[in-house]
């Protein structure tokens, strides 16, 4: 092998995995040499890490890629390498999309803990946590709210990283808590829950007003949330359905967190204004992307309108009211369009609405009443968007709701004409595979 030419021997080693490189080295001085070429460890980088600068674990500078490879391989060989990149990207795509659209958000997001801090939680709870869950805490240990323009306790309602909603006067928002949080909250609720005998349930996020919690279950890696009545008896749904999760790997809250990043990026999930005077901003759990959000133009008003499923309002024990869903509708006049002869409908205000609401495919309720939420919402070409929520239980797990809004072109006091119709595409309730 001493009589091969450079060149062959470079030609072995980009076939080999960066443990067969790291061997290889160990040979003699000319194959240590030819076993440090930075190219190959750059892109041993990225194929076992997705990483593309020289940056350790800590994010401290390498000097080379060879340097950067080793820092992460000692911070992470104790765990399967596919897990580490999974939680990794996972965590790269929440955190650069929260940079981005939420940076009040992606500054409370709490540096990796240590595996001596994770071992020290470990022995307070008196179990281990999976594996997966382990490694999501080494890039990330959840949220730490930390003091700025707004009041310590409206920080809190509006930077949860898991995003939320509001309704009249219930408004949820979740965070992600850190380890040291993870066993203060653990240790309350045990105290307050009825969970079954030798349970190993952590609360890993929670709402801020204590109205949302979502539990891990340790033994199994699954995870749950609580519904209505989870203070009674301990009553809980799966945010991850069954037939995605892999046992061996107990990967469910990596998932969940996967699946939350996916939405952020397709822009499912968004920032929104928040709260009755509209200068609250938070991440909102409504869906905007089809097939979740419908959207219709009538008459140059545009109406879309999705729902989403509250777990903490749901009763599995009632027959009838048993899901609980919000929605929101948020309408705008778009563009001025001809209503008649000569007359550009240049502003409307709504009058009545119309619901035809469906459990399966069965009508179950067809509504008609004047104004929505006790408002008459006026709009005009380029004024803002009229955004409000409401609620419907259902007795099934999914349906739809779909109607029309009465408006009439000008104001109701002074009309400019007849009253027009502007439909409400259908859009669906439905408990998704995914809980948020």
């Amino acid at each position: 092998m001493e009589d091969l030419q450079d060149a062959i021997l470079q030609s072995i080693i980009v076939k080999t995995d960066a443990k067969c490189t790291a061997k290889f080295g160990c040979v003699s001085q000319r194959w240590y040499s030819l076993a440090s070429d930075d190219h190959l460890w750059c892109r041993f980088c990225a194929q076992d890490f997705n990483i593309s600068s020289r940056l350790d674990p800590t994010g401290s500078p390498c000097s080379s890629y060879k340097e950067t490879y080793e820092k992460w391989h000692e911070a992470f060989y104790m765990y399967p390498l596919s897990i580490v990149r999974r939680a990794k990207d996972c965590w790269d795509i929440i955190r650069n999309w929260t940079s981005t659209h939420f940076p009040e958000v992606a500054n409370t997001l709490v540096p990796g803990a240590s595996e001596d801090e994770i071992r020290r939680a470990e022995d307070k709870l008196g179990w281990q946590l999976p594996v997966s869950t382990r490694i999501l805490y080494r890039f990330c240990n959840g949220q730490k709210i930390r003091h700025g323009g707004l009041p310590q306790t409206q920080q809190l309602s509006v930077l949860g990283l898991m995003g939320g909603y509001h309704f009249y006067n219930r408004h949820v928002n979740v965070h992600l808590l850190p380890l040291e949080e993870v066993l203060e909250l653990t240790e309350h609720c045990a105290s307050q829950i009825t969970l079954p005998r030798g349970s190993k349930h952590i609360v890993i996020a929670a709402s801020c007003n204590m109205n949302k919690f979502f539990f891990l279950d340790c033994s199994d890696g699954q995870l749950y949330v609580g519904t209505k009545n989870l203070a009674v008896t301990g009553e809980m749904m799966p945010c991850v359905s069954s037939t995605l999760i892999d046992v061996a790997q107990q990967d469910a809250m990596l998932m969940w967190l996967e699946e939350y990043g996916r939405q952020l990026e397709v822009g499912n999930f968004s920032v929104r204004k928040d709260g009755e005077d509209g200068n609250i901003w938070s991440i909102s759990l409504f869906p905007e992307k089809e097939p979740l959000c419908s959207e219709a133009v009538t008459n140059g008003v545009q109406v879309r309108a999705s729902a989403v499923f509250v777990p903490e309002e749901s009763d599995l024990q009632e027959s009838d009211d048993k899901y609980y869903f919000f929605y929101s509708i948020r309408m705008c006049l778009v563009r001025q369009e001809k209503i008649s002869e000569g007359a550009m409908l240049s502003s409307c205000q709504l009058s009545r609405r119309h619901w035809v609401i469906r459990a399966n495919d069965t009508i179950i309720a067809d509504i008609h009443g004047d104004a929505v939420i006790g408002k008459y919402p006026y709009l005009k070409e380029g004024g803002d968007v009229f955004v409000y929520q409401s609620c419907c239980p259902l007795s099934t797990s999914s349906g739809s709701i779909e109607g029309d809004f009465t408006f009439v072109p000008g104001r109701l006091d002074k009309p400019d004409g007849p009253e027009f119709s502007v439909r409400v595409a259908p859009f669906l309730l439905q408990i998704p595979q995914y809980i948020f």
